[in-house]
Order: structure tokens, then sequence, then C-alpha cells
């Protein structure tokens, strides 16, 4: 006799590997195209700053772990009028403020200095 279980174990164990294999080929895809574009430092301003925070759970030996992790993320205006956003690091995001006018280094979606002009 046929249970619906027998398909669905399977199922979802080939959709969450599907969808971990994507991830990492989507991601190894963005630093390729990273690597590929120059670098370039343009005048921008720093317009807005977010963090974004995940979390999970689990057991080890029947006691829980939690753990967190938190992006970082500015968005700078550059003379063109055109926005990126771009994540950077927690500390790099301490020293910013909104308003901040300088030189933005980028390659592609990476960010790379932020020099403030006084």
């Amino acid at each position: 006799m046929f249970s619906i279980i027998q398909f669905m174990v399977p199922a979802i164990f080939l959709l969450v590997f599907g969808i971990i294999i994507f991830s990492i080929i989507k991601g190894i895809g963005q630093w390729s195209n990273n690597n590929r574009q120059p670098v370039l430092s343009v005048k921008a301003k720093v317009v807005t700053k977010r963090t974004d925070t995940s979390s999970s759970s689990s057991m080890n030996d029947n006691q829980p772990i939690h753990s967190s992790s938190t992006f970082y993320h500015a968005t700078f205006e550059v003379e063109s009028g055109d926005r990126m956003e771009l994540q950077i690091s927690g500390s790099e995001f301490g020293l910013l403020a909104e308003g901040d006018v300088g030189k933005l280094t980028f390659q592609g979606t990476r960010y790379k200095n932020f020099e403030r002009e006084f």
C-alpha cells in the first residue's frame, strides 16, 4: 500500500538539497561576476543604513544552542542619482552616518571602502 509519507520524505529532502545547491551556485556566480568587474571609485552620499539579523536554534546533547548573525548594509547615492545597497562590515557600519559624503570604492556588488570628505 502506498503512503503519502513514502513520497513526502524524499521529496522534501530533494527540495532542501536543491535549494542548498542552487544557493551555492548562485553565490559562486556572484563572486565570479564581481571579480570580472573593474574596481571603481566615485563620489557618493550615504543615504541610509540597515541591519538584517537571522537566528537559529538547535539541540546539542539535549542543550539548546542559539546562534544569530547580523548583516550590515548601507545605501549609497552617486552623483548621477543612482543608488546602490552594499553589504558592509560591522566596523564600517559603525563609522558611517547617514548624510556622509565621500569617495565610495566598490567592485560589482562588493564594497571596498568609503573615504569621508571633511
